[in-house]
């Protein structure tokens, strides 16, 4: 039959040059989502007189079921969040800006170390048995002099 012949190669032109722009729109889609920012393995939060604080992220949410709204809370309408999973410090500063509130220091504990998002975790873990640190040395690292 030539008609058939001719509808066949038509396909087979019509696949041939829409076939790459479609694989390459899969493609695009898939890298998209391989683009979306990782867990890092550790996070160091610093600017404490006390020292550096590293802590092992990953070890938090896998190992400790922290979740991720435990530290990376909702946005507020005083400075929305610019990513889902923001640093602390990109809006808790050493000394609160305007319209923050809440300094980077107070974002994680009261000035006593006695209450505030890190410290309640930990002690609560310590109370269960489990290893936590829980005083100012154990999770502020001033760096060693060489």
């Amino acid at each position: 039959m030539p008609g058939s012949a001719v509808t066949i190669s038509s396909r087979f032109a019509l696949i041939s040059v829409c076939g790459p722009f479609l694989l390459a729109a899969l493609c695009a889609g898939g890298s998209v989502a391989a683009q979306a920012p990782k867990e890092p393995e550790t996070a160091v939060l610093t600017g404490s007189p006390l020292g550096p604080v590293t802590f092992a992220h990953k070890a938090h949410t896998k190992d400790h079921g922290a979740k991720c709204e435990m530290c990376h809370h909702a946005s507020r309408p005083e400075k929305p969040l610019k990513a889902e999973h923001q640093k602390c410090t990109d809006c808790h500063t050493k000394v609160a800006t305007p319209p923050m509130k809440t300094k980077t220091q107070a974002a994680f504990h009261d000035p006593m170390a006695k209450k505030g998002t890190c410290i309640d975790c930990h002690v609560q873990a310590a109370a269960k048995g489990k290893k936590a640190p829980t005083k100012c040395a154990d999770c502020h690292k001033k760096p060693s002099a060489t």
